[in-house]
């Protein structure tokens, strides 16, 4: 009973707390941290590698599983040829091999397994991260309560111009940028973007997204025009091509017309040289002396 009088009166100094923070203009935001994960490339990069280990430890799972499975199959079907001995040893051996799955599957995918361990080793730096940045921002720009929204927190509504993540993540890759600017200037522009208010930086952002779409819409008109142009060689290449090899057919039927024709000739005029005259001699014959 105390402890639910306890609990009524935490819950109305809260709501008379609430009531104060709303009098004076309380500021509320939150953050998707799956959504912030998702756009973090090194998160991405180390996700997509163990997504890789996993499918491995998976497939050993499986082939270690049908391994047993066949000699379970084989046990069944050897039962009647083999002593009680055998079998008991076979059974046995068939359990060691169980117990090894099963501990392979607690060490790789249990609660304290593997997969566990490795996503908190690839999720906490940027929780971490996300929970400085939240900090600075929350006395920054005096906000009052930020959530998590993919966090346990039930929230039946959220006005989207409270979300905040986008901001979160700029912080996360203008961090990645400044360790890896190389000059004084790339550093310059780094810390010129992080004095502008959110607002300015959104302006910005807008119109640096607005200059990337017409730059990309003319790379997408030279790619067109560069696809046409290479189509139009190769139209003509080809007409070329064509149009030689007709000519050296052409050359070669009169190379060959006028072979056949010299050809004719010749035995033309063998045979004139072989027909006989009217004293029974060929043409060709020598003369007596």
């Amino acid at each position: 009973m105390k402890t639910k009088k306890l609990l009524f009166l935490s819950l109305i100094l809260l709501g008379f707390g609430f009531s104060a923070q709303a009098q004076r203009g309380a500021r509320i935001g939150y953050i998707d941290m799956e959504y912030i994960l998702e756009n973090v490339p090194e998160y991405k990069e180390a996700k997509t590698q163990l997504d890789g280990k996993v499918q491995r430890w998976k497939k050993d799972i499986e082939k270690k599983t049908k391994e047993v499975e066949q000699m379970k199959l084989n046990l069944s079907n050897e039962r009647v040829l083999l002593t009680q001995e055998l079998i008991e040893e076979r059974e046995e051996e068939i359990k060691i091999l169980e117990d090894e799955i099963l501990d392979y599957q607690q060490d790789r995918f249990g609660p304290n397994g593997d997969l566990m361990i490795q996503k908190r080793q690839l999720v906490q730096p940027i929780q971490d991260q996300v929970f400085n940045i939240v900090q600075e921002i929350a006395e920054n720009k005096k906000y009052d309560f930020i959530f998590d929204k993919s966090a346990d927190v039930v929230m039946l509504f959220a006005a989207e111009r409270n979300d905040i993540s986008d901001v979160v993540l700029r912080s996360i890759n203008r961090a990645a940028k400044r360790e890896e600017a190389q000059t004084k200037r790339e550093q310059k522009e780094i810390e010129r973007k992080e004095e502008l208010s959110a607002e300015e930086e959104g302006a910005i952002t807008e119109r640096e997204k607005e200059i990337e779409e017409r730059k990309s819409e003319r790379e997408k008109m030279m790619e067109e025009r560069r696809r046409q142009r290479d189509s139009i060689r190769e139209a003509r290449k080809t007409e070329i091509e064509a149009r030689r090899q007709r000519i050296l057919e052409e050359r070669q039927a009169r190379i060959d017309s006028i072979e056949q024709a010299r050809e004719a000739r010749r035995n033309e005029r063998n045979n004139q040289e072989n027909t006989p005259n009217d004293d029974g001699n060929t043409e060709s014959g020598d003369e007596e002396n």
